[in-house]
């Protein structure tokens, strides 16, 4: 018997449709890969297609300029919800690259998937625009809340915080059916790091004793921690700093020519693999808003969330802040730089974050869902589990 076929495509605009994709797509194939044929891709850059490698580029293009001018992001986000799904689909699908759509459509067809999972709208629209070539669509939504983009239609919706879910299954669109409650798909590497954060610090050779703190910005670091960062290595303090840039080798080049305090042990970074090894290591993970969030809370890391850049990042923001209760909004790089000073020097503060961010820890891991999605493509297909 022929096995279905199932296609997991990357789209990167913001790291964290990337980042979910590949824990879902690393627990469904330990688990059943067996039984499937497992496609995956880059959607825009591996489909050859000059049109659609060009719209691809001007979505990781519109993240980057949210993250230099956030009141864009804002206002686009603010014009989404007011157009809503379909026309803000259209402006984005077929007016920002005309044409990108036949050639979406047709790499689709090419695939030939009969089951996709996405955790972007836009290889979503591709497939629901199919008519006998539709694969079953399973979108899988990253955010705190289901944004006008992420309720096009798909025949399963997925979204991991209770927020969101009680507000979209309150749309007649929505029902228990088609609509899943499941936890957060973190990196599932998340699971292979000590929580002992000496232990950690021992493996990554910093200093077992000081005061850690880890920041980023995202995948393009563009955000406040530049500032964050000058006015923090000018204190005298026996602290670790570890600014990771991402893919911005120009805010690395300056970091790492900052002066610095004696007693500051310091380690600027570019984009890395051991993102989650510095952040276990922590005790104070310092950055923008975004579903990068869910890391340093897993290991019980607190939060100083410096941005957001779009009412998305908003509301994730809301939800550490006021729903798990592990992050503190601070804006203001000099009042972070107190904050930090203040956490220091009064341990016992950070403490009631700690334990928010320790008792969210159930609420992750890619194989729950996993074996969600197996279900309803057993149930969808007529096969025996």
């Amino acid at each position: 018997m022929k096995k279905l076929r199932i296609l997991f495509p990357r789209v990167e605009a913001g790291y964290g449709h990337i980042v979910t994709l590949n824990a879902l797509e690393e627990a469904f194939k330990k688990k059943y890969g067996d039984k499937f044929e497992i496609i995956d891709c880059n959607y825009f850059v591996d489909s050859g297609y000059t049109k659609l490698t060009k719209l691809g580029d001007k979505l990781v293009e519109r993240v980057r300029r949210y993250g230099r001018h956030p009141k864009i992001g804002f206002f686009e986000n603010i014009m989404c919800e007011f157009w809503g799904t379909r026309l803000s689909m259209f402006s984005i699908m077929e007016l920002l690259v005309p044409g990108a759509t036949k050639y979406g459509k047709k790499y689709m067809i090419k695939l030939n998937p009969d089951v996709l999972v996405s955790t972007h709208w836009a290889t979503t629209y591709y497939a629901e625009k199919l008519k006998k070539e539709k694969p079953y669509t399973i979108s899988y939504c990253p955010d705190a809340m289901m944004n006008k983009l992420f309720q096009y239609k798909a025949d399963l919706s997925l979204i991991s915080m209770k927020c969101g879910y009680d507000a979209a299954i309150k749309k007649r669109k929505y029902n228990e059916d088609n609509l899943k409650l499941v936890p957060f798909l973190i990196r599932n590497q998340v699971y292979s790091i000590p929580l002992d954060k000496k232990q950690n610090r021992r493996n990554l050779n910093l200093p077992e004793d000081k005061f850690t703190i880890t920041l980023a910005e995202g995948g393009y670091g563009l955000g406040k921690m530049k500032k964050i960062v000058e006015l923090l290595l000018k204190e005298d303090l026996p602290l670790t700093i570890i600014p990771i840039c991402g893919k911005n080798p120009e805010l690395l080049e300056y970091l790492k020519k900052l002066p610095k305090a004696s007693s500051i042990t310091y380690l600027p970074l570019g984009f890395t693999d051991k993102i989650l090894e510095y952040e276990a290591a922590s005790d104070l993970f310092c950055g923008k808003s975004g579903n990068m969030i869910a890391e340093p809370t897993f290991f019980g890391v607190p939060s100083i969330i410096t941005n957001f850049n779009t009412t998305i990042e908003l509301k994730i923001g809301k939800h550490y802040i006021d729903y798990v209760k592990c992050a503190i909004k601070e804006f203001d790089p000099e009042r972070v730089v107190k904050l930090i000073k203040d956490f220091y020097y009064n341990p016992e503060l950070l403490k009631p974050y700690q334990d928010a961010a320790i008792n969210n820890h159930e609420n992750y891991g890619a194989d729950k869902v996993a074996d969600l999605i197996y279900e309803e493509i057993c149930k969808k297909f007529n096969l025996s589990k």
